[in-house]
């Protein structure tokens, strides 16, 4: 990101002695993904450079992902493909990014950061829900939107951290932010609505849970 951009931001910070792989699904399942590899040898690749089913399982077992548990994916499929599981499509890619995996050969093993993220994971969230807030482009999603967007967050987070002090729903935050959009069925709505509303839940409150 460059530094104007940089600026329309707020700034995430972590504050106090928090448990944050037990409140963050992303770094939990990041340190998880780093561990796996560097006790086992690795992580095997599939022809295409998928990751291997015997790892996918092993994730789909171990990460706890609220959603996505093991319970969850096997009701859908009978077999679990990197594909079949979204949430280790994101920690691929972060894990990537932030250059704490590489390739080698038909492996990925941790690179030295990556043994250092594992001694210190807190020492990482801050970058990591940086990069994964405001520069990730999730599945779906075009790099424009993400731009687009950034002029935005401070409403949202704010928005956000007022109303959650006593309760809300997805839909007092959607009605909040878009009271011309605001019906009490949802049969009444636009189709506007329904996409802003969509965009609201999976680009914004779902990057905020699966952070943390």
């Amino acid at each position: 990101m460059q530094g104007q951009d940089l600026a329309m931001l707020p700034e995430i910070r972590l504050m106090g002695d928090v448990d944050v792989a037990a409140l963050s699904p992303l770094l939990r399942g990041m340190a998880m993904t780093v561990s796996y590899a560097e006790t086992q040898g690795g992580i095997g690749l599939t022809a295409s450079g998928a990751m291997n089913r015997k790892f996918v399982h092993w994730a789909a077992v171990h990460f706890d992902w609220p959603g996505y548990t093991s319970d969850d994916l096997y009701s859908i499929n009978k077999v679990l493909n990197e594909a079949d599981m979204p949430p280790l499509l994101v920690v691929r890619d972060m894990l990537k990014y932030l250059r704490l995996l590489r390739r080698r050969k038909d492996v990925l093993v941790p690179t030295q950061r990556g043994r250092d993220f594992l001694a210190r994971p807190q020492a990482f969230f801050d970058l990591i829900a940086t990069d994964y807030l405001y520069a990730y482009i999730h599945y779906g999603q075009t790099q424009e939107a993400v731009r687009n967007r950034m002029r935005w967050w401070h409403v949202f987070l704010n928005l956000i951290n007022i109303k959650a002090e006593t309760g809300c729903s997805l839909d007092d935050l959607a009605n909040e932010l878009y009271p011309s959009e605001s019906y009490p069925e949802p049969a009444e709505m636009t189709v506007e609505a329904w996409a802003e509303r969509s965009a609201f839940r999976y680009d914004i409150i779902r990057p905020l849970c699966w952070l943390g």
